[in-house]
């Protein structure tokens, strides 16, 4: 098709297209008929933008709910691959409803404008042909660039629409990135079609995978190298071997079996088997894991005989029974601070092997990551546990009251003393655990004394001249970089080689896997104590695991407590959270809040402490930082990062 420069020549075309009824039909022109013979659309008039009322959106993001939390992480990876292009990313529901947006907040008037935004109705029999509603009516991928569009509203779009299907192959959503500007080529979109088409089946697999997560997953495919990291087919089998549901390749192979699965599971219908497909037996698929060395079998198909090399997924277990079976002596506190975050399940279980050991510990990490939430399970999960815990902050204390209340006094030792003296923190630690939070701030001279505790294990109130032998272990936690503060001679060097008989890490909120459990956990105890049951909408939890959290899981509890506080029902939508949680204002603060050296500066400084972290790993690093290794070697030569044995050579 043509070129067209003008909407008028646009209006000539799609009215002379839509009323020839002789040879093939594109997917656009049989779009433009409908228009006009079915929905009445007149493009000399286009209609503007229609979004559908805030309660109204809402109950589509609730209908959505599910994948809408599945789909997060691969749109957000997806928007990371097209934003600097100019792209915006759509995720809509069956009906053309958009219940999920990403695109540049620079530009939020202009998406406003031509419908590119959240709420927006893009349905064929309303804004004509486009994208989204053409892919829903054809359940086809398609692009729909410039003037294939049926309004003249649309025409300096480009768009790319590809559907997801549920496990059943009915239309569950489709997956869009729109422009505002592109080439005047269509050929300009292949690379976007292929990699739409890419992620959608990536979002389409994950939300079988979520679904039939208590189901054997087969997946299989040609290539055996390739079939456990692939993953192109996906059936999900029954324990006696009936097919429940496939994902769309594998569907489309059924078809091409002469097999179908029924759109709605029943009693009635006629079950298909797994061995209606393969030449084998049921058991051959459950023995999969334990019948060769790599677990891949190859297996052939009936009417093809095709092969293919299949590997099983079993199904995940429901963790309540064996908890249920533990002892009161193998639960661990410090289990609860994780999921499955790499760099914390590595610290915890070294935290685990020192919990009980004779040493002091030190904790390092930005404020607000739990450090004292990790000392108390430390304590918690030690021989000490019966015993008290002592925490007091060194930097929330004023400098003439950290002495008396770290050491205690004496009857009359100064005015304003209790008239029977006071034991000091100390003290009231012997036998357990004392945390030193912000161990940092600690005042120089008081240093001095608490070396001397920490080393004769005996303390010196205020005007008394005896001794006092405690039995304590030292947990300190500062957010500040000691070394830096002896090199400064305000951290006395020989307290720190004390204090730092093993020092433990928190990673930043921003750098963990598993956010999604911090924020469950954090939001149920935040319900627990006020008696409130609730729970987090699919929106809003996209938001929260957008969001960089500077603050860390303290700005976490911080936002969920002024959700429950705020939101007028029982369930929490991203219209609930504080306002630098959205992801306009994050993304809008992301790039205008510091001036472009100092976020330079800032990068140069995230990448030279990786470096460090993984002992000047290039690829190692590149993995932590999501960037190629070229990428970071170009890096490091834009901020003259060098490794340190390259300054010897």
């Amino acid at each position: 098709m043509s070129t067209i420069s003008t909407p008028s020549l646009h209006i000539d075309t799609v009215l002379s297209y839509a009323s020839d009824n002789a040879g093939h039909e594109s997917i656009i022109t049989r779009s433009w008929k409908r228009c006009i013979q079915d929905y009445g659309l007149d493009p000399a008039k286009p209609a503007p933008p229609r979004f559908v009322p805030r309660q109204v959106l809402r109950e589509h993001q609730d209908h959505a709910d599910e994948l809408i939390n599945v789909a997060r992480a691969g749109v957000e990876q997806l928007y990371r691959h097209i934003a600097e292009l100019g792209y915006v990313i759509l995720l809509t529901d069956s009906r053309g409803i958009t219940v999920q947006f990403l695109g540049d907040p620079l530009d939020e008037a202009a998406h406003r404008k031509t419908g590119l935004y959240l709420g927006a109705d893009w349905s064929e029999n309303h804004a004509g042909t486009c994208a989204v509603g053409t892919c829903i009516k054809e359940q086809l991928p398609l692009t729909c660039h410039h003037h294939d569009h049926f309004s003249a509203h649309h025409i300096a779009l480009t768009c790319t629409a590809v559907p997801i299907f549920n496990p059943h192959g009915q239309l569950l959503a489709v997956l869009d990135i729109s422009a505002l500007n592109s080439p005047p080529s269509k050929d300009s979109q292949q690379f976007a079609l292929q990699l739409v088409k890419q992620y959608a089946r990536m979002i389409e697999d994950a939300y079988f995978l979520r679904r039939y997560r208590e189901a054997h997953i087969l997946c299989f495919d040609r290539s055996r190298e390739f079939v456990l990291i692939n993953r192109q087919y996906l059936l999900a089998i029954a324990g006696d071997g009936s097919l429940l549901a496939a994902n769309t390749a594998a569907r489309v192979l059924l078809a091409e079996c002469g097999l179908q699965l029924p759109e709605r599971p029943s009693a009635l219908a006629r079950r298909i088997g797994i061995q209606d497909l393969f030449d084998c037996e049921p058991e051959d698929i459950f023995s999969i894991p334990r019948a060769s060395p790599d677990q891949v079998r190859a297996f052939r198909t009936h009417r093809q005989n095709a092969l293919f090399f299949a590997a099983l997924m079993e199904p995940s277990r429901t963790p309540v029974a064996p908890q249920a079976q533990r002892s009161s002596e193998e639960h661990c506190p410090l289990d609860e601070l994780s999921d499955d975050d790499p760099a914390m399940r590595k610290m915890l279980a070294r935290a685990k092997r020192l919990c009980s050991e004779p040493l002091n510990v030190l904790l390092n990490g930005e404020t607000g990551t739990g450090k004292e939430r990790l000392a108390r399970a430390l304590h918690d999960s030690s021989n000490r546990h019966k015993a008290p815990f002592v925490a007091i902050n060194c930097a929330a204390m004023p400098e003439s009251l950290i002495e008396s209340e770290l050491f205690g006094y004496q009857p009359g030792t100064f005015t304003g003393a209790r008239s029977k003296g006071m034991r000091g923190l100390i003290q009231q630690a012997d036998g357990g655990t004392l945390f030193l939070d912000e161990i940092g701030d600690m005042p120089l001279h008081l240093q001095t004394r608490l070396l001397r505790v920490l080393a004769e294990q005996e303390v010196m109130p205020l005007g008394s001249e005896k001794p006092i032998k405690v039995n304590i272990r030292v947990i300190a936690a500062s957010h500040r970089d000691l070394r830096q503060l002896i090199e400064r001679n305000e951290f006395r060097e020989d307290l720190y080689y004390r204090l730092n008989g093993a020092i433990l890490r928190l990673p930043a909120l921003r750098e963990r896997a598993d956010k999604n459990y911090l924020i469950e956990r954090i939001f149920r105890e935040l319900c627990e104590q006020r008696q409130r049951p609730a729970r987090i909408r699919g929106d809003a939890m996209s938001a929260l695991l957008g969001y960089a959290w500077p603050g860390n899981i303290r700005e976490l509890r911080n936002a969920l407590q002024y959700a429950l506080a705020t939101a007028e029902t029982d369930e929490i939508t991203v219209n609930d959270l504080p306002e630098e949680c959205l992801p306009s204002v994050n993304q809008r603060q992301a790039r205008s809040s510091a001036p472009v050296q100092e976020q330079q500066t800032s990068h140069a400084r995230e990448i030279e402490d990786c470096l460090r972290r993984q002992r000047w790993n290039v690829s190692a690093a590149a993995r932590e930082l999501s960037m190629s290794r070229p990428t970071l070697y170009r890096w490091m030569k834009l901020h003259n990062i060098v490794p340190p044995n390259a300054l010897d050579s």
